[in-house]
């Protein structure tokens, strides 16, 4: 994350842990094991759900939450360590719940002795009263569940086409928590700030948890079209599809991504776009390489004249940072957005203000066709292409970088490719003292 992200990321688990503490201060004075596993019970199981119920609002890819975080794979990182967080407090939850159950049974504790309870003359409060033992059931076996689909989600332990109906199951879960939240959480605490804000947070994570169950998220934003071109790289083990889109595609700048769909049991995939948007020309083209279970064989699959559904845009990857020079980093299939930045700037009228280019591409696999289409079109738009094949040349490094750019100081860096050589390079220019917060942009293509 960036350090705008991560300070919204811990703001978030200080402000809503903070303001519990505001309205229960309780805990503070508790006396005995139970007492205490009371206080520590609602703690966090209203700071888990808050949690949970923003990752549910985040998974409806909302557009000005996506610019404020700096694009829609930095909202899924975002949403993924919510789902961790709200993962470890979930089992803090179970065992503040269960350990003290098990140390009475082993002799280690004393069973509270309880009173008189004081009648209930609030009709609503005895109504949840009687929900209670209802909502303990249903919320431990929610927890079970979450736990075991957050932990197939994070750890990757099944084929994505299978982990996307494991993962359609969580909003019947979160739906089912939201049941336990509002039956088990003290009273009184709706009657507080605390109150109004988790009745917002829940009611916003429910109305996501419908949509995703209904299959409607990103629904507004999906075209139809028609796969009109293919080319196979075979070097390069690549596939460009060139599609023709029906009516309704708002249009997309160089560096954006969407998510197809070829096959509904599939479900839809994200692909970085390799073309620039002309409106009288209604056509995307996307560079898809075999990396995985639904990329390898994708070459046969696809067919010209198929029908696919493309849902976006989505991404802040766009080069408009303002900058006077930029450094472009393209590492295999990383050359992606540059494809598409490097169309739309030769489509440029002449005079057009824009920074100086540098454009590196690293490659371990080569593909002679590829190679010089890329070099044409570094070359339709003015910019300085630096080409390394590994085996050739040797691996690009950021002291490699600065040798051919001496002016890299004032220049931003914008990478696309495996997520260590960003991370390194990242650190690299950190170590040469470049503001990496601000003028180093990577693309995060992780969407799990």
């Amino acid at each position: 994350m960036t350090r705008t992200n991560l300070q919204i990321f811990w703001g978030f688990w200080a402000a809503i842990a903070l303001l519990w503490l505001a309205v229960s201060p309780e805990i503070l004075t508790a006396s005995g094991i139970f007492a205490l596993r009371d206080s520590i019970m609602q703690w966090s199981g209203v700071v888990a759900m808050a949690a949970m119920s923003i990752a549910m609002i985040l998974s409806l890819r909302p557009r000005w939450v996506e610019r404020r975080l700096g694009g829609l794979d930095k909202m899924y990182r975002f949403h993924k360590w919510l789902g961790i967080g709200a993962l470890g407090l979930a089992v803090f939850h179970w065992l503040w719940s269960e350990a003290p159950k098990w140390a009475v049974g082993a002799g280690l504790l004393a069973r509270p002795e309880r009173g008189p309870r004081p009648e209930i003359t609030d009709p609503v409060q005895a109504f949840f009263r009687s929900l209670r033992g209802t909502a303990e059931g249903l919320g431990e076996w929610a927890f079970y569940a979450v736990v075991i689909l957050l932990v197939i989600a994070l750890v990757k332990l099944i084929p994505y086409r299978l982990f996307r109906y494991t993962h359609r199951v969580l909003p019947v879960v979160y739906l089912v928590l939201a049941f336990h939240s509002v039956v088990l959480i003290d009273y009184d605490k709706w009657m507080t700030p605390l109150g109004a804000i988790m009745a917002v947070l829940i009611l916003l994570g429910c109305y996501a948890a419908l949509v995703s169950l209904f299959g409607a998220i990103g629904r507004g934003r999906r075209v139809t079209g028609e796969i009109v071109g293919l080319r196979n790289y075979a070097g390069v083990r690549s596939l460009e599809s060139e599609i023709r889109l029906r009516p309704g595609w708002a249009g997309h700048q160089a560096g954006q991504f969407a998510f197809v769909t070829s096959n509904r049991l599939e479900g839809a995939h994200p692909y970085t776009i390799a073309s620039a948007w002309t409106p009288e020309d209604p056509t995307v083209t996307f560079v898809t390489k075999e990396l995985g279970d639904h990329t390898t064989g994708l070459a046969e699959r696809l067919k010209v004249g198929q029908e696919v559904t493309v849902e976006g845009p989505y991404g802040c990857f766009t080069f408009d940072d303002g900058a006077p020079r930029q450094i472009w980093i393209g590492a295999g299939i990383g050359i992606t957005p540059f494809l598409a930045r490097l169309k739309e700037l030769a489509q440029e009228a002449p005079g057009t203000e824009r920074p100086e280019i540098d454009l590196f591409h690293s490659t371990r696999e080569v593909d002679e066709a590829a190679l010089e289409r890329i070099a044409a079109e570094a070359h339709a738009a003015k910019v300085r292409l630096h080409l390394l094949i590994d085996a050739r040349d040797g691996r690009l490094g950021g002291e490699r970088i600065r040798e051919a750019v001496p002016g890299w100081r004032e220049a931003s860096l914008w990478f696309c490719g495996p997520s260590g050589f960003g991370k390194s390079l990242r650190e690299d220019f950190a170590q040469q003292g470049l503001n990496v917060d601000r003028n180093f942009h990577q693309e995060l293509f992780e969407m799990r």
